[in-house]
């Protein structure tokens, strides 16, 4: 029989072994997530992180059926309202259907859908200037966001293919019509490509291709001199400036040659474009938006998709 002065010994080691089991076999099963509130006030929805590579996603507690699988990337910075009127004009007739002037159906799986506004888009960005960032939008008509600029020297106001990570306050400008006086003026009258890159190439800023250096992540990129942008406008997409035909000459400066410029698109294709077409410094917004999922079919009809189906599985009457 043990002594009575050795039983708070015990006790306490079955309390440690107790303790070490539980945490052994706990951890074997449970995960750690962030949870982020829903600033709509909806105690359904929660944020989470599963590991340091995966994305931020909104997921909802399965009250409904169509909640249990439905999953959105987090985009609070978005606003909430109404969008600039005078640049948008309503979307109606034939073409919400997928038909063209004579009715017939030339796109499949269109129509329906909620009613919506196009939103105008200056994809040329020929106004220089700096142009302060209002507000970050939703679009129907896109993946990517858009983002409300303003003119600070006239007040005029246009809309853009927002850069991930641009927010409300940012300053962007254009130098498709060239580079500016003062920054001339402090690069000593000659132009420097290191000072003139150091300068221009931030996010969200227009620039000529031959101004951009070798290397750098672009979107909004385009074809043609005078022509706007044409390639990486949809969400998260991205081009790299492969390479440039420059000569260096006896003072180390680096002289544009060629006419074109070639770069390399997210598919792989090096693709050559005029050195004077457009680009924007950066990644297109809404780089989660692929990992979205809709929880169920009815709210593909909200965005203007019908169903697809098989011809195979259709009666045979209607072929």
């Amino acid at each position: 029989m043990l002594q009575q002065r050795l039983w708070p010994l015990v006790s306490k080691t079955t309390t440690l072994c107790q303790t070490a089991l539980l945490s052994k076999f706990s951890k074997s099963y449970s995960t750690r997530s962030r949870s982020r509130a829903n600033p709509d006030g909806d105690g359904a929805a929660s944020g989470q992180q599963a590991s340091s590579s995966s994305v931020f996603m909104r997921t909802y507690k399965p009250r409904t059926p169509g909640l249990r699988h439905l999953k959105r990337p987090i985009n609070d910075h978005l606003w909430k309202g109404r969008p600039f009127l005078p640049l948008t004009f309503p979307k109606k007739g034939h073409g919400k259907g997928g038909r063209n002037n004579s009715g017939v159906i030339t796109v499949r799986h269109r129509g329906g859908g909620a009613k919506r506004r196009i939103r105008t888009v200056d994809f040329d960005r020929r106004t220089p200037g700096p142009h302060t960032v209002d507000r970050i939008e939703y679009d129907p008509g896109r993946s990517a966001h858009i983002a409300l600029l303003t003119e600070e020297a006239t007040g005029r106001k246009s809309y853009i293919v927002a850069a991930d990570g641009m927010r409300a306050g940012d300053v962007v400008q254009s130098y498709r019509a060239g580079i500016p006086k003062d920054l001339l003026a402090s690069m000593g009258g000659v132009v420097d490509p290191g000072i003139l890159a150091a300068k221009t190439c931030w996010r969200g800023n227009c620039l000529p291709v031959h101004m951009i250096p070798v290397g750098t992540i672009v979107y909004n990129v385009g074809s043609r001199p005078n022509g706007g942008a044409v390639f990486c406008r949809s969400a998260g997409t991205y081009a790299t400036i492969v390479s440039k035909d420059e000569e260096t000459r006896e003072d180390g400066t680096k002289v544009m040659t060629g006419k074109f410029v070639n770069v390399r698109l997210q598919s792989g294709e090096i693709r050559k474009i005029s050195k004077d077409a457009c680009a924007t410094i950066g990644v297109s917004s809404n780089i989660h938006h692929q990992f979205r999922q809709l929880g169920k079919a009815g709210r593909s009809r909200w965005l203007n998709i019908r169903p697809t189906v098989r011809g195979l599985a259709m009666n045979a009457c209607k072929f």
